[in-house]
């Protein structure tokens, strides 16, 4: 594995200009998106695809599927690297954390299970859950892990122990997706039961419920880059009467305040306060979780939003959808900006790399495709 360095203009704030990856076109514009044709397609899974995420570091990404395995991937080169095998039924979620150095993966057989990545090798077995496993997520410090379980409930474990140190309860269905905030001090979730909770990871309270969506919510992402707060409050951000609607139709509806159940305050040290949400409503919204309010919606997937995720350089959302296609959201002008026909079935799931401009999707029909932004 070699490690990646920043393209111009492309990586995180603070990264060197001019040192990184050039060669397969002008690709290292600021706000680069995924373009056609695919670099690669990758075969090897016997299953749909579940989850991709790219190493924090090096130049490779892991897949995940129903079949149970995990599949470790160069995607410079769309070489084939391992399998991790160990789960028995499919893996539905995976993560890095921090350091690179582990991988935890989650799964319907009720299992957590933690990887040293160097060695490929399980290291700890987390049991638990009642019943299917759909989410898992590290902390920012890399010293707790929280999952996320069709038995409703979430659970924090520490990692060097392997203990569940807390439990949090409050939906009445399946739990989806668990994701803690930049600062590690809230945990957002979300659920079948189509609300999105707000949880203090200190207390286990649940500080907040977002109401709004009309079907499963499916995904969630926190909001964490400067340019992104800035175009989701931009005061000139046009409304659905004068919102201009590109070649794929996508519309925007502004919306006012949404039901959001009880709440509490959240600690005055919450910086983040902007969440994005997608649903089986077909739906995307972004919500401003100090007041509960959703701030707007973004509309044009045909079918089922699976996963979303912040552009690096904060001014655009990328989303995955059972209706085959990647869109990519200008958060500021609140329009679809391009849609990306990824796949011949279902995306279920797709990761931007933070430093190297490229994009992985993975699917129904059980490839994943590389994708290079331009």
């Amino acid at each position: 594995m070699q490690s990646v360095q920043a393209a111009a203009g492309y990586g995180p704030p603070g990264a060197a200009p001019g040192s990184g990856l050039t060669g397969r076109g002008d690709r290292r514009g600021v706000d680069a998106i995924p373009r056609p044709p695919a670099r690669f397609t990758l075969t090897g899974h016997r299953s749909p695809i579940t989850r991709v995420a790219f190493h924090p570091h090096y130049n490779v990404f892991v897949s995940a599927s129903e079949d149970a395995t995990i599949k470790v991937w160069d995607y410079e080169s769309g070489e084939f690297e391992h399998t991790l095998k160990g789960h028995t039924d499919s893996v539905q979620d995976v993560a890095f954390d921090p350091s690179g150095k582990l991988l935890a993966s989650c799964s319907a057989d009720m299992q957590v299970k933690l990887w040293d990545f160097t060695l490929y090798q399980c290291v700890k077995t987390l049991a638990g859950h009642d019943h299917n496993v759909s989410s898992v997520a590290f902390l920012p410090s890399g010293d707790f892990l929280v999952s996320a379980s069709r038995d409703k409930t979430i659970k924090m474990w520490e990692v060097t122990s392997g203990y569940c140190v807390k439990t949090f309860s409050g939906h009445a269905e399946w739990i989806r997706a668990v994701r803690p905030s930049p600062e590690g001090n809230l945990l957002a979730s979300c659920s079948n039961d189509q609300t999105i909770r707000i949880w203090s990871v200190e207390t286990r309270e649940c500080q907040m419920v977002l109401r709004g969506h009309e079907h499963v919510v499916e995904c969630i992402a926190w909001v964490t880059h400067p340019n992104s707060v800035q175009a989701i409050t931009n005061p000139n951000a046009p409304t659905a009467s004068s919102q201009n609607v590109d070649s794929v139709n996508a519309t925007v509806i502004q919306n006012g305040p949404s039901a959001t159940g009880d709440t509490v305050p959240l600690p005055a040290s919450t910086s983040t306060v902007f969440l994005a949400s997608g649903s089986r409503d077909r739906s995307i919204r972004l919500w401003d979780v100090n007041t509960g309010m959703c701030l707007f919606e973004l509309i044009g997937h045909d079918n089922w939003v699976r996963q979303l995720v912040f552009h690096p350089q904060g001014r655009l959302l990328l989303s995955a959808s059972d209706d085959k296609t990647v869109r990519v959201w200008d958060l500021k002008n609140r329009r679809c900006q391009k849609t990306l026909e990824a796949h011949s079935h279902f995306v279920t799931t797709l990761d931007v790399n933070r430093i190297a401009p490229v994009v992985i999707t993975g699917s129904v029909d059980q490839t994943v495709r590389i994708w290079d932004c331009r």
